[in-house]
């Protein structure tokens, strides 16, 4: 069965060329013209991954991501011409797992997306479970739980996760948890920052004054090896 490519953006030739690209490539590929069309084909036809404009009419992609996170952990790669950061970190803390600017390269796109399937198809290969104190971290069933409590976390916490808890104690540097993410070549730490603050609001009790996932300050950051309770 065909990987199945979700295509959202409100310019036709976007749309019809990265249908034609993705296809040819041997993806299905669903295509909306806006976020309200978006999420409806979502429902229609459950996508691998989502191809998402930012700026879209009748809702536009932040919105689109704030819903798809409400109950799925779909991967999302935002698509913005915007040149800002703002808007991509705002898309990284609302849960996406990957931004390419337009004009963007087709080989560049290409090669996030492989990425990012590789980080999630990999994840559902696993068998191991990983324990840390309270946490306790299912690979195979993409599950984490704190003190018995389930996490919803989205792809990239998922794996950012997965390697603090690998090697309790290490120290990972940002540039390093940017490479796993599949990101090294973008350059951009602060989508580590994002990510590691959203995965904070989310295993720890203060996430104020973080006591399990430490940061290290001038190299990156660790996950204390008996977490706080």
């Amino acid at each position: 069965m065909p990987t199945t490519l979700l295509v959202a953006d409100d310019d036709p030739a976007i749309r019809t060329l990265l249908r034609d690209v993705f296809e040819a490539q041997g993806y299905a590929v669903v295509v909306a013209a806006d976020g309200v069309e978006a999420l409806a084909r979502a429902e229609e036809t459950p996508p691998d991954l989502v191809l998402l404009d930012i700026m879209m009419p009748a809702l536009d992609g932040l919105e689109v991501v704030r819903r798809l996170r409400a109950h799925t952990e779909t991967p999302i790669i935002l698509l913005t011409a915007r040149v800002g950061e703002t808007d991509r970190v705002v898309g990284l803390e609302l849960g996406a797992d990957d931004y390419v600017a337009k004009p963007f390269s087709l080989h560049e796109l290409g090669a996030r997306v492989r990425a990012v399937l590789r980080r999630t198809r990999a994840r559902g290969e696993a068998s191991d479970v990983l324990r840390v104190g309270g946490l306790v971290l299912d690979r195979p069933r993409h599950r984490v739980t704190r003190d018995g409590r389930e996490v919803a976390l989205t792809p990239s916490e998922f794996t950012i996760l997965t390697t603090l808890m690998a090697a309790p104690g290490r120290v990972f540097s940002r540039a390093h948890l940017l490479d796993v993410l599949g990101n090294a070549d973008e350059g951009s730490e602060r989508t580590v920052d994002v990510h590691v603050r959203n995965l904070r609001t989310k295993i720890e009790p203060d996430p104020s004054a973080p006591r399990t996932l430490e940061t290290v300050f001038g190299v990156g950051y660790r996950l204390a090896p008996t977490p706080a309770p």
